[in-house]
Order: structure tokens, then C-alpha cells, then sequence
């Protein structure tokens, strides 16, 4: 495997349903406070690298998102001061085994399979990404656009994410918060579309890059 671009985070905490449209799209109700859940540091895989369908795993989707590094200690951090929190930015797929999150009625264990996480292909500095809210969120597969959107459809803000991630919590440097993906996802297509073997996964967030993964199913 490559070298990932964070060193060794302590923990990932990842965010459901913060697009408006993603939420549409899943006929889901929009939340009153964001909806949060962990990913296992052991499913992180930097760009370039496979990721890996256990055997006996199936409806594979891909989430596009934007990610956030944390870059000094937080704890119980207001909204208007989360930001200064940051170090970086940088992509993330939540990769999601739909028909275990379905069946466990729950989403860390579908989302943190062993190379469910693909981060990269860098992380810029938050300094070079001076409004996180306006941000161009882009998947592909095998050359095709499946998602297309803009972190201005984000329910909740980077920062308030930030804050409320923080509550009671200490996120220490390089922790890294994904902060949702919007809609185009497989599994709320008319026809749903899964990831297979041989196919290559894109994720593009604006200002930082091109995140790139093929998949293998084992």
C-alpha cells in the first residue's frame, strides 16, 4: 500500500445525510443535528491503491467526499472559530457495503472494511482553501460522472460540523471528519449501479485533486 497523506489519525468520524440532495434522493427527512458515526483507521488506502470487495460483500457504493484534517487540539470549539482548527483538506470516499449497512441496520461496520477509505491525493493546506463552503464535490466511474455537486448544499457547515464533532469529544492533530456526500450515489439510482471488479473509482473535490482507486473484488 502507498504512503497516506495523514499520518496516522487517531480516529475518523464520518457524516450522514449533509446533502440536501443527497437526503432527497434517499426519501429521507432532513436532520435537526448532524448524523455522526465512525470509520475504522484500518480502512484508510491512499489514492492509486485497490480497493479491495471482501469475498461474500456485494452492492458496493461509492460516496464522494470532501474531508477535513484537524490540525490542533479541539474540544468544546464554537462555530465561528472551528475552522482555525484545520490544517487541511483533502478527498475521501466512504465506500459502503449497502446490503450489510441494510442488514446491521447501522453504518460503521459496512463502511470500514479493510480499504473502504480511500483518502488523498494530498492535503491542502486550509490556508489555500479559503471557503470550504464553496467547493466543487465530483465521483466518477470508469470515466463517468455519478455524482456532481457543491459543498454549498451541505446541511451543516464544515464549521459547524467541527463544533459539534467537538462537543465533549477531543479531536487531536490529524483526526480527520468526512463531511457527507451528495447525491448520485449506486444504491438510489432508478437502476441501482455497484461497484465490480475492474472498475476505477474517481473522487474530485475542487482545489485539491483527483482521488483515484481501481477495485478488486476478492
Amino acid at each position: 500500500m502507498s504512503p497516506l497523506p495523514v499520518d496516522r489519525p487517531g480516529k475518523i468520524i464520518a457524516v450522514g445525510l449533509n446533502y440536501r440532495d443527497h437526503a432527497a434522493e434517499s426519501e429521507a427527512s432532513l436532520p435537526a443535528s448532524p448524523i455522526m458515526f465512525a470509520k475504522w483507521t484500518t480502512c484508510l488506502i491512499a489514492s492509486g491503491d485497490p480497493i479491495l470487495i471482501p469475498a461474500g460483500i456485494d452492492e458496493v457504493d461509492w460516496e464522494a467526499e470532501l474531508a477535513v484534517v484537524i490540525g490542533r487540539t479541539a474540544k468544546d470549539v464554537a462555530v465561528e472559530d472551528a475552522l482555525s482548527y484545520v490544517s487541511g483538506y483533502t478527498c475521501m470516499n466512504d465506500v459502503s457495503a449497502r446490503r450489510r449497512q441494510r442488514d446491521d441496520q447501522q453504518w460503521t461496520p459496512s463502511k470500514s472494511f479493510d480499504t473502504f477509505g480511500p483518502i488523498g491525493p494530498v492535503v491542502v493546506p486550509a490556508d489555500r482553501i479559503p471557503d470550504p463552503q464553496d467547493l466543487q464535490v465530483i465521483s466518477r466511474v470508469n470515466g463517468t460522472v455519478m455524482q456532481s455537486s457543491s459543498t454549498r448544499d451541505m446541511i451543516f457547515t464544515v464549521a459547524q460540523l467541527i463544533a459539534h464533532a467537538s462537543i465533549g469529544t477531543t479531536l487531536e492533530p490529524g483526526d480527520i471528519l468526512s463531511t457527507g456526500t451528495p447525491s448520485g450515489v449506486g444504491a438510489f439510482r432508478p437502476d441501482p449501479i455497484f461497484l465490480k471488479d475492474g472498475d476505477v473509482v474517481e473522487i474530485e473535490v475542487e482545489g485539491i485533486g483527483v482521488l483515484t482507486n481501481p477495485v478488486v473484488q476478492l
